[in-house]
């Protein structure tokens, strides 16, 4: 049965698609897009989240986080900065469907504080991903060579079949990639123009294994309101320079005090065995270090792969440890598992 399935896995095209040279079209349009704007807009979202919006230009883009008070993740986010020619700032924040309302709470608290302008834009959006070493010949045969030439994490707005799109350049597979922000009416007939032009659409099967090669943890699976920020491989949502913002001490004193307990981190298995979320992993000589929080079987790594916390004096890649009970032989892999395309020229 396990062999049958790994054939299976080989025989995704979706995944070829975006893996080996194509390009595959994923929909990101159960995420969550709120827009920040006003005079205040930038001071505002500094006192709430971990990275420097002062550093942020305009037309780029760069993750962050929503802490609490004692450090501990409330969301991982993208903060997009728009061109604004009223010459006040603008900013597009996407999350996960998971933390939406927990993103918008937060930032709507502060609406009445000043000039800071707050729209949940989620339901009247929609945003597909182009994915793959081919995905910048496709976004230039339907958007032209302007969006195609964006650097890494720059973002452009562009009129197509006069409808006003965002053309985000960002990786969500570890491969190059084209994430685009359109009105959720016209959703489907950008899709079938993506398609059209070459893009194989993904599946979620193959989503799933395409996110957890490339390292990208998920809200409620491999991180939430337990883990202090920095243990969920998240440390270039961090500016360690920029001014207080909630949750700053506990943050800042972890890294002066030298490193986080655990941290997220990749795990690669000798075997195919079945894991399971939650599955203990043991150091060598039978120590409880870690658990799995996601997993996969890589096609490419022909590999059972997974995603989980492991104790900092075991977090070194190379690591050799023991997965469950059956103390299933793995070693500790720095992420991403796979450095794809977007890592070329890095």
């Amino acid at each position: 049965m396990e062999k049958a399935r790994q054939a299976e896995a080989y025989q995704m095209v979706d995944y070829e698609a975006v893996r080996n040279g194509g390009a595959g079209l994923i929909d990101l349009s159960n995420r969550a897009r709120i827009t920040v704007g006003g005079s205040e807009a930038v001071m505002f979202l500094n006192g709430l989240i971990t990275n420097d919006m002062k550093t942020l230009a305009e037309n780029s883009w760069m993750r962050a986080a929503f802490p609490n008070v004692q450090g501990r993740l409330i969301a991982a986010v993208r903060v997009i900065r728009l061109a604004d020619e009223s010459g006040k700032p603008r900013f597009l924040i996407d999350t996960e469907a998971a933390t939406h309302s927990h993103v918008l709470k937060t930032i709507e608290r502060f609406t009445m504080a000043g000039d800071f302008k707050v729209a949940d834009i989620t339901s009247e959006t929609a945003m597909l991903s182009v994915q793959g070493r081919d995905s910048s010949r496709l976004i230039q045969s339907v958007f032209g060579d302007g969006p195609a030439k964006l650097p890494k994490h720059g973002v452009a707005a562009v009129q197509w079949q006069e409808l006003d799109c965002t053309v985000i350049r960002s990786s969500q597979t570890a491969e190059d990639g084209f994430d685009v922000l359109v009105d959720a009416n016209n959703k489907s007939r950008l899709a079938s123009a993506l398609i059209e032009a070459g893009a194989v659409s993904v599946s979620e099967e193959a989503s799933e294994i395409l996110r957890i090669e490339a390292g990208l943890g998920r809200f409620g699976q491999d991180m939430d309101e337990s883990n202090v920020v920095t243990e969920a491989n998240l440390d270039e949502a961090v500016s360690f320079t920029k001014g207080c913002y909630i949750g700053q001490e506990i943050i800042a004193r972890i890294k002066y005090r030298g490193h986080v307990a655990k941290k997220l981190t990749g795990i690669t298995l000798e075997g195919s065995e079945k894991l399971e979320v939650g599955t203990v992993i043991h150091s060598t000589d039978g120590k409880e270090i870690g658990r799995i929080t996601s997993f996969a079987f890589s096609p490419a790594l022909e590999k059972m792969i997974a995603l989980g916390y492991v104790r900092f004096e075991h977090l070194k890649p190379g690591t050799e440890v023991k997965i469950g009970d059956d103390e299933v032989k793995a070693v500790v892999t720095e992420l991403p598992f796979i450095r794809g395309s977007w890592f070329e020229g890095n």
